[in-house]
């Protein structure tokens, strides 16, 4: 009797006993003996040069073991290279530390001592000389023709530049020809990813082998080692990086930082294991920060209210220097701009700005946030000033699923989907919204349309867009002597239940039970080589791939070798997850494993070796699909704005977990809430951070969040062999304009000011006491 497939069931996550009974092994819980813990000298200046570095003090405190400055790393260390390039890209790489710092929170040396509090005592006394310089904070004031500039040789503070899609003379004469146009400026702030547990490493070197080990809170493994093999000077293989439990990243740790090579150089310094655990101040100024943009952008109609031309002019925020993704995220912004809709033109620039600010890098929607908010809020700006239903502008402007595949003027291919049934269902799914515009309490109703880009991995595209970077992802299964299964891939488990999902994959491949079946991750000893990982929800898409092609190529050998046993043909072999087969005769799969193991009995041909490999090499990226609503109420007396109601209606072709599917929604939409009402990081002027707590820093909290209801469409990928489509970030995404459009809708009189996130209870005061709505 064969077993209801695994692949599409609501499955409990297979880590949760172990993570809610407490005892999941973090990198914090790791404790090796003689270990030394250290503390990063951080600047507490936004711009100044380093004039001298005096360690003695600290260095004659009982306790401490070793201080290096400026000077000392870059001795020992190469520049951090970055990985997502434009052309002509003016900073390619970023010192561990400077003898020039950038921004407050900067690394600018390293204590390490016998306790942590000892070498946070040991930091106090370090005398360093800052020779103060001029700052700017902001990306559009540091394009100032008096603007002070970070690095006065580049002449600039612009570092990057990039044109995207339809060029800009064919734009231009679009817009020309325009019977309306729609013109904003837009921002989306930069938000602190805040995970529940902050970044953080434990390093041990041994002089006997010359093998460094680390175990780190990144979510990325290969790159880790790679990157570290650079810096450090080591030969890659003698470098191990271990992925202990995360509890969370949301982007933030899918990259090596300075602070996290800096560790792992005092323990191959000090041949001494060595451990650094992140503070929650350190996060808000040294981890880098999520979004924070300046967008002007354009919507072009005809007579018809029909989308003719989209621009988008975006000046990114890099922050001190360019992260390891540098404008990255930017560059997907410029990219998936257009959505689902249909344009004759569609362009974007991209201009790459640094400020004595905190680098900014990936966060969950890596960019698609940004350009959901510029276009979903760009709709509804023209719907206002044309007097149509929002929704009825969309409808007239979305792609027709008789359209796929379809390429976007910015060269994307949308596989498949169905935006106008998206749309349908969303109406229908949310038919009980209510929308008040009377009284002192009003209520409105946001939409926004999303596409999102996920199963990022094709070769060619990724030889275009990152350096030194594979896309690929393979995976190797194992029957053991006792006939379990150990699948090994390269996907990162940072929380998302990839475990889970991978194994109801490979137990419906190889027919067998999924407590036979175990997920290795997360160590490069042994995890096959993934340099992206879990990022830009390819998951499931990539990796989930090649797992099921193993694993079926695992099951046919193992059938074959049956078959050879009992004299048959293969498909006269019957297999029920425990034993193999024929008619009365039957051999158990741990029997047939173990004797495979030891060479007996094996038909002519085959290995002693049970173990299969696939490589996936995507043919495209994949387009998921998701209409949001959101049912906002204004209080316009407190000046604030409260979700009470919200539905999704999402495609991501196949589901493999509809509990997982429901839960990364869900986690998307409240990360998206916040973003709306909530989360901003600022600065002073001068560069000073003013949000450095959760009490400068607000998140939204399990009140926050109203009753979600979720309708799956299910339209396969033409990509994808099992036509699976990543969804990671689709709760994210389009959650923040379904809000602020939401917001506009309630208050129509101050709708055409809300254009920047968060619309938080000081911003819509301001605003309601000048439309005179404010008491």
């Amino acid at each position: 009797m064969t077993a209801a497939p695994l692949t599409g069931q609501r499955l409990n996550r297979v880590t949760d006993p172990m993570i809610l009974a407490g005892q999941a092994r973090y990198v914090d819980d790791i404790a090796l003996t003689g270990m030394l813990h250290a503390a990063i000298l951080r600047s507490p200046v936004a711009h100044a040069r380093i004039m001298s570095f005096d360690a003695a003090d600290a260095l004659a405190l009982d306790g401490v073991v070793a201080v290096l400055g400026p000077d000392d790393i870059a001795r020992m260390t190469e520049p951090q290279p970055c990985t997502w390039l434009v052309p002509g890209q003016r900073i390619t790489n970023v010192p561990l530390a400077d003898t020039v710092v950038r921004h407050i929170g900067q690394p600018v040396g390293i204590v390490v001592a016998e306790s942590r509090a000892l070498a946070e005592d040991g930091a106090d006394l370090v005398l360093v000389d800052y020779d103060g310089l001029p700052a700017v904070a902001a990306p559009e004031a540091a394009l100032a023709a008096d603007a002070p500039l970070l690095y006065p040789d580049l002449g600039g503070n612009t570092v990057a530049e990039a044109v995207f899609g339809t060029p800009p003379e064919d734009l231009e004469r679009a817009f020309a020809t325009a019977a309306h146009i729609v013109e904003r400026r837009l921002e989306v702030p930069r938000v602190a990813p805040s995970p529940m547990e902050t970044r953080g490493v434990v390093a041990d070197f041994a002089p006997g082998t010359g093998e460094l080990t680390v175990w780190t809170s990144n979510q990325g493994p290969h790159m880790t080692q790679q990157h570290l093999a650079h810096i450090l000077r080591l030969r890659i293989d003698r470098i191990r990086v271990v992925q202990p439990h995360l509890g969370g990243s949301f982007g933030a740790k899918d990259h090596l930082y300075q602070d996290e090579a800096l560790a792992c150089l005092a323990a191959v310094h000090l041949r001494r294991p060595v451990k650094w655990i992140e503070d929650r101040t350190e996060h808000f100024t040294a981890t880098k920060h999520g979004r924070g943009g300046v967008y002007h952008a354009r919507l072009a109609l005809d007579e018809d209210a029909a989308f003719t031309a989209l621009d988008v002019r975006i000046t990114a925020d890099l922050g001190a220097f360019p992260s390891t993704v540098g404008t990255g995220p930017f560059q997907v912004t410029a990219m998936t701009s257009p959505g689902p809709y249909r344009y004759t033109a569609a362009g974007a620039t991209l201009t790459g700005v640094v400020t004595n600010t905190t680098p900014t890098a990936a966060y969950r929607g890596y960019g698609q946030n940004e350009s959901a908010w510029i276009r979903e809020r760009l709709i509804d700006e023209a719907a206002r000033e044309l007097g149509i239903e929002a929704v009825e502008l969309r409808r007239r402007n979305l792609i027709p699923a008789s359209d796929m595949p379809y390429a976007t003027p910015m060269h994307m291919l949308y596989d498949t989907g169905d935006y106008p049934e998206l749309l349908h269902r969303a109406e229908r799914l949310a038919a009980g919204a209510r929308r008040e515009r009377t009284g002192r309490v009003r209520r409105g109703i946001g939409i926004a349309a999303n596409t999102e880009f996920t199963g990022l991995g094709p070769s060619g595209i990724l030889q275009m867009l990152l350096a030194d970077y594979n896309g690929w992802e393979q995976a190797r299964v194992r029957i053991e002597p006792d006939g379990g299964a150990t699948v090994f891939t390269g996907i990162a488990d940072v929380g998302q239940g990839i475990t889970t999902a991978l194994t109801q994959l490979a137990a419906d491949a190889l027919g067998m039970p999924a407590d036979a079946i175990v997920v290795k991750s997360g160590d490069t000893a042994t995890s096959p080589m993934s340099l992206l990982t879990a990022a830009a929800s390819r998951g499931l898409t990539v990796g989930g791939t090649p797992v099921i092609r193993a694993c079926r190529k695992m099951r046919e050998r193992l059938v074959r070798i049956a078959a050879a046993r009992f004299d048959a043909a293969p498909g006269d072999v019957a297999f029920d997850g425990v034993s193999f087969r024929v008619g009365d005769a039957s051999v158990a799969l741990a029997e047939l494993a173990r004797d495979t193991w030891l060479g007996w009995n094996l038909p002519k041909g085959e290995l002693p070796v049970l173990e299969e490999t696939d490589v996936y090499d995507p043919a495209n990226v994949t387009f998921a699909g998701s209409v949001h609503v959101a049912q906002v109420a204004v209080d316009l007396d407190t000046a604030t704005a409260r979700v009470e109601a919200y539905w999704v209606v999402h495609d991501s072709g196949v589901v493999v977990n509809p509990k997982i599917a429901d839960g990364q929604i869900i986690g998307g939409i409240a990360q998206g809430l916040g973003g709306a009402l909530l989360e901003r990081i600022t600065y002073a002027p001068d560069g000073t951070p003013l949000t450095t707590t959760f009490l400068d820093y607000l998140l939204p909290v399990s009140e926050d969040m109203p009753d979600i209801v979720i309708e799956h469409m299910h339209t396969p990928s033409s990509v994808t062999p099992e036509g699976m489509k990543g969804l990671g970030e689709g709760g994210t995404i389009p959650s923040t304009a379904a809000i602020g459009n939401a917001v506009a809708d309630a208050v129509p009189e101050i709708a055409g000011h809300l254009l920047a996130a968060p619309l938080a209870p000081t911003v819509l005061h301001g605003l309601l006491a000048e439309a005179h709505l404010a008491r």
